[in-house]
């Protein structure tokens, strides 16, 4: 009686483990948005962006991305990088409002680009794919949000466009934001512009939501090898 007493108490022991396995493996699915690398920018310089696209579904892939550009405070100069297997287009619209800068006024400007995937290119379940940009006049403002349209092979559509608001939860689908810093005082050595270097693809290793993963993983398989030590010890 006593024997089986404990293996019943293994059991519920080792479910109850194999569930939290299962419940710290969610973040990295909930983790994984549209978002933009780095973050942050200095006012008034040339900086590159990387936009960062996983494909959340299980059975489509991302063949279309877009990303808006901000039409209050506009960029001046805006290119890509090629991508393997992806055409990119920059559409240049007539600014509603036109917009001051120290260079002059703004009538129009880069709002949008388009990359669609070759059939072989899209972005396959469980992948992601960086998009780099070269972005300038970084203007002088807190920050700039970038709605982005992701379009799967079954037609389905989602939108990136949630503004994210300080000390509220992060809403479901979040606009990738870039926080601008003030201008550096101290002078630029050419009258050229300083682009950043594009920064090196993320290492997802390092991830939080990964390790969450990792950790669940790892609850869960030390419940299965607990469950299969009381089957055993029941069977004797």
């Amino acid at each position: 009686m006593t024997i089986s007493l404990r293996a019943a108490t293994v059991r519920r022991s080792a479910a109850a483990l194999a569930v939290s396995g299962l419940l710290l493996a969610v973040p990295v699915a909930a983790s994984a948005h549209v978002t933009v690398n780095p973050d942050t920018a200095e006012a008034g310089s040339y900086t590159t962006l990387v936009f960062k696209v996983p494909t959340e579904k299980a059975n489509a892939s991302t063949v279309k991305v877009e990303v808006d550009l901000p039409t209050d405070h506009p960029f001046t100069s805006v290119s890509y990088q090629p991508v393997a297997g992806w055409t990119a287009k920059i559409t240049t619209s007539k600014l509603d409002k036109p917009v001051k800068s120290e260079s002059g006024t703004i009538t129009e400007a880069s709002t949008k680009i388009v990359w669609t995937a070759s059939k072989s290119a899209a972005i396959k379940p469980g992948e992601f794919q960086q998009f780099p940009v070269s972005l300038g006049v970084v203007p002088d403002v807190p920050s700039v949000s970038f709605d982005a349209i992701q379009t799967y092979s079954d037609g389905s559509v989602v939108k990136w466009d949630d503004p994210t608001k300080p000390g509220k939860a992060e809403p479901e689908h979040p606009a990738p934001v870039l926080t601008i810093g003030a201008a550096s005082a101290s002078p630029a050595p050419s009258n050229a512009p300083s682009v950043s270097p594009a920064p090196q693809p993320a290492d997802d290793s390092s991830d939080a939501g990964v390790w969450f993963g990792v950790g669940g993983l790892a609850v869960a398989v030390v419940a299965l090898l607990l469950a299969l030590y009381a089957a055993t010890r029941r069977s004797r």
